[in-house]
Order: structure tokens, then C-alpha cells, then sequence
């Protein structure tokens, strides 16, 4: 399972992490987009998989030198429900984008419910265009002119208002 965004699935569908994985052999459990630095792990959950693992990282991924440095970031994540804390957060933030984008830029298309940290709109090409100039985020479909804008554990609210601002103003141009 790909698991960078485990952590806002497991809060938008209101279970813990350990219900979320439940039936996944191997688990890669982002960090860095719960709010940690360049860590992620490789979780097994099925005994027998990771025996030949510890060979297998050192010989085709990268190993770092001083693990316990990573290991501890996913310490203090996990252990008094950081992860909670920083998902709820990004969840959150990404429902106060949908509503500002609704309320001040109401002919744009909201294309699906806002159920995590996620956004996908549909805009104008040129406005879609310019927007980038402006803020770095993933075209969806391109053909379609549909973005994708991603909130996280560090989005604050003011940093919304000036990007739906900022739409505004090019909405409107």
C-alpha cells in the first residue's frame, strides 16, 4: 500500500491507523507529507516477508548511515497521535480551501467531495495557467484543465486566503 497520505485517509474515514492497514502485506508509510524530515519506512505487516529485506535495502534502495535519527521522527509521530493532530490539520485546511473557493470564485467546478487533503477544481486553461506562475501544483487532467491542490500538516489559513486572492483577482482580470 502506498501509504504517503495514509494518515489524512485514516482521519477523513474516522479509524486508527492500525484499522486503516488492515489486510496490507507491505505498508510504505510516508513521512515527510505528515510532516517529518526525509523520513519514510517500509512496514511489514504479514510475517515472512521481510526476511531477506535487511540485504535487499542495502543492495537496491538507499541506506542511511544514521537510521535512528529517521526512526526517531516516526517515534514521536506515532507515539501521542501526532499523526492525528498533523492529517486532522491538513484535512481541515483543504475543507477551508473548497469553501473559500466556493464563496469567492463561485463558477469554478469542484469536482468531488473534499474528503481528505485534497482539492480538485476545474478552471479556466489560461487561469489555470497563469495560477501556476504563481503557485506551484499538479495539473490533474490536463485536457480538462483540472488542478489538483494538496493542503498539508504546515498549510495555515492565511496562506488559503492569499491564494484564493490570488485567483480571484486572475478569475476576474
Amino acid at each position: 500500500m502506498d501509504g504517503a497520505r495514509v494518515c489524512n485517509a485514516a482521519m477523513s474515514l474516522g479509524v486508527s491507523l492500525k484499522e486503516m492497514v488492515e489486510g496490507v502485506d507491505v505498508l510504505s508509510f510516508g513521512g515527510t507529507k505528515n510532516g517529518l524530515m526525509a523520513a519514510e519506512a517500509v512496514v511489514f505487516l504479514r510475517e515472512g516477508l521481510a526476511e531477506d529485506f535487511q540485504y535487499v535495502r542495502k543492495q537496491e534502495m538507499q541506506l542511511a548511515s544514521k537510521m535512528r535519527f529517521f526512526a526517531a521522527q516516526f517515534i514521536a509521530l506515532l507515539k501521542n497521535g501526532l499523526w492525528k493532530l498533523n492529517a486532522g490539520h491538513a484535512n481541515e485546511m483543504a475543507k477551508l480551501l473548497e469553501r473559500k473557493v466556493r464563496e469567492q470564485c463561485p463558477q469554478l467546478s469542484i469536482l468531488y467531495p473534499v474528503e481528505s487533503n485534497a482539492v480538485f477544481v476545474q478552471l479556466p486553461a489560461k487561469v489555470l495557467e497563469q495560477m501556476q506562475q504563481k503557485s506551484f501544483f499538479w495539473i490533474w487532467d490536463e485536457e480538462k484543465s483540472v488542478a489538483r491542490w494538496m493542503t498539508s500538516w504546515d498549510t495555515q489559513p492565511e496562506f488559503i486566503e492569499r491564494f484564493v486572492e490570488i485567483l480571484r483577482k486572475l478569475i476576474f482580470s
